[in-house]
């Protein structure tokens, strides 16, 4: 039996003409989801289409197959909704503030407007025009800051150049200014809200977040920064509700009937739980620090969840009831 599934060969036929160093079986299978047996088809399909195809040895007898450069000849060429993809990450990172992901992800779509064939390009021209109009992009309303661009290209650069800088800034808490810090950056928070800089500090040998805000001096150094031993940028963030890092609490909220059908369409933390009760109420847990933060999301839910743990939890949020109350009524 071959696989038949058009669009995951021509993606398949893609990749392997794009990695120099090839497939192997388990990175077709793990990349579609299929069992070794179905990614043994999909090789064999892709075999019998390019007769060319080359199969690489590694040591331990592992196998991986890869196309030859320009193989694969007119798969390449971008489509209406390639070009429509780009269009909107480009308007995406744009309104969060990252300018120079928008203006590389532009130029990518005109470079790949560009190779289109000229009575191609015809065709498809109007057809981008509907679908670029029809596809806007819109701005969430809501306060956002907006981090000088200088300071979003200077980050970006020593990210990529994997390299120490040497900064001035100050901190949002406290406004006090730390001068010549030394930081190791490793990936910046940008959207919705303050936006920060995840980075090694070489003052508290760990990882640390700096708002984006705060620096007021970047100077790039040439010295090589490595990235801490072991760090996944995912599995540090994983550890908070949302930007803080705090200790770690098991999380257990009850929705409402009311309010569940809602609350099922959220993912409040990616190692989430959810559990329907016998009683219509929906209960979410998980695993996370930011116990404020967790407070502010949980406002919005008002009278229609109910915090079962930790007891911290429901401590903060009287306290913060208590605190607003308070102050409206001075």
């Amino acid at each position: 039996m071959r696989y038949g599934r058009l669009a995951d060969l021509l993606r398949l036929a893609l990749q392997m003409q794009g990695r120099a160093d090839g497939l192997s079986l388990d990175d077709i299978a793990q990349t579609y989801g299929v069992s070794r047996r179905t990614a043994e088809r999909m090789r064999d399909a892709i075999r019998d289409a390019f007769p060319t195809a080359e199969e690489l040895a590694e040591p331990g007898g592992r196998k991986r197959w890869r196309l030859p450069p320009g193989t694969a000849a007119r798969l390449v060429d971008p489509n209406v909704d390639d070009i429509a993809a780009l269009h909107r990450g480009a308007k995406l990172a744009r309104q969060s503030g990252d300018f120079g992901t928008a203006e590389h992800l532009e130029t990518l779509s005109d470079r790949l407007r560009a190779r289109l064939p000229g009575p191609k390009r015809t065709r498809l021209e109007p057809d981008i025009a509907a679908l670029l109009e029809a596809d806007g992009v819109a701005l969430r309303p809501g306060p956002r800051e907006r981090i000088p661009e200088q300071t979003l290209n200077t980050l970006r650069e020593a990210i990529l150049a994997g390299v120490w800088i040497e900064a001035d800034h100050r901190a949002r808490a406290s406004g006090l200014l730390s001068r010549n810090a030394r930081i190791g950056p490793l990936a910046m928070l940008l959207g919705e809200g303050r936006q920060y800089l995840v980075a090694f500090s070489e003052y508290a040998q760990d990882v640390r977040l700096f708002a984006l805000a705060g620096f007021e001096r970047i100077e790039l150094t040439e010295k090589v920064f490595e990235r801490p031993e072991g760090f996944d940028l995912q599995t540090w963030m994983q550890r908070s509700f949302g930007i803080w890092q705090e200790d770690v609490y098991d999380v257990v909220w009850r929705f409402t009937p009311e309010a569940a059908a809602d609350a099922r369409f959220y993912l409040f933390h990616p190692t989430q739980v959810m559990t329907d009760e016998p009683d219509g109420s929906l209960t979410v847990s998980f695993r996370a620090g930011g116990l404020r933060e967790m407070c502010w999301h949980l406002f919005r839910w008002g009278e229609t969840v109910e915090v079962l743990q930790p007891a911290q939890l429901r401590l903060y949020m009287s306290e913060l009831v208590s605190s607003v109350k308070n102050n409206w009524t001075k």
